[in-house]
């Protein structure tokens, strides 16, 4: 398990920076035994050095790539496969180990497609009020999945929310209820733009 500061989905890529020893050990054992790896948002502490608490939701992520950088650092890209749930936190050493069972997604059904059609109106409408306040939006063109529930991990990892609300949207069990939310964090956040656009 790699404890985070924040949130990654299931679908989406995960970027990595290993530089303490105890993960240098623990990418070596995934590389070993099939790439896989359990990712989790820390509730209290920090990333170095151990001694956080965390959430009992997390991503079960592949390692895709390994690139050294010098200086005992490497870059890992590992992409998201899966929800997982932490049901017994296991010995910190030689790094954090846990026993999880892989959550599974209900299918999001015609009420999926009909909320991702409405996530999707409400995303570009964001990137259209963000843009009149002066973000460079103009090269940002999401990729969007027509399955309702891939494309509701797409949307909650590139929304502008923080990591107690994204760790909200990986709690949720159902994929309809997902994307209410980010349809509802979408609709605050471009309601927060045009204030700040009416205030001049």
């Amino acid at each position: 398990m790699f404890p985070l500061g924040g949130v990654h989905f299931p679908f989406s890529v995960i970027p990595l920076r290993v530089f303490e020893p105890r993960y240098h050990r623990m990418l070596e054992d995934c590389l070993a035994a099939g790439g896989r790896f359990g990712v989790i948002l820390i509730e209290r502490g920090f990333e170095v050095g151990g001694g956080d608490t965390r959430f009992d939701v997390g991503t079960l992520a592949e390692i895709r790539t390994v690139t050294e950088l010098g200086g005992g650092e490497k870059a890992v890209v590992g992409a998201g496969l899966a929800r997982l749930r932490v049901d017994r936190w296991l010995s910190e050493e030689p790094y954090p180990l846990a026993e999880v069972t892989i959550l599974e997604e209900p299918e999001p059904g015609e009420q999926g497609l009909e909320l991702l059609e409405q996530a999707t109106a409400l995303l570009h409408r964001l990137l259209a009020v963000a843009s009149e306040l002066g973000a460079d939006t103009a090269n940002f063109v999401p990729q969007m999945s027509d399955d309702p529930l891939v494309a509701g991990f797409h949307l909650a990892q590139m929304i502008p929310i923080g990591p107690l609300d994204a760790q909200r949207l990986l709690d949720e069990d159902s994929p309809v209820e997902r994307l209410r939310k980010i349809i509802k964090y979408l609709g605050d956040e471009i309601e927060l733009i045009r204030l700040r656009l009416a205030e001049g």
